[in-house]
């Protein structure tokens, strides 16, 4: 599977994955509209077994051929001061 991956240019560390180069009416527009301006960073293939750095090559791939999109969104940092953290309880 082929995918290119554009980063937005609104939503930090959120790139979207496309099967086809600038096929943006795979993505609804509320999405599209909420990520923003976005720049074309590279094309790359997504064989069996590809690992990527943030995201599941087989979730990406399977969203790729379901939808025609996939959106990489920036991993949850949970702040140990604000949950969770020592002294609580």
């Amino acid at each position: 599977m082929h995918a290119y991956v554009y980063k937005s240019q609104r939503k930090f560390e959120s790139y979207l994955y496309l099967r086809e180069k600038d096929a943006f009416g795979l993505v609804p527009q509320p999405l599209r509209a909420q990520l923003g301006p976005l720049a074309f960073v590279l094309e790359l293939d997504l064989p069996a077994g590809r690992r990527l750095a943030r995201a599941d090559a087989e979730v990406v791939t399977a969203n790729l051929l379901a939808q025609g999109y996939y959106l990489q969104a920036p991993p949850l940092v949970l702040d140990p001061l604000v949950a969770g953290g020592v002294g609580d309880g």
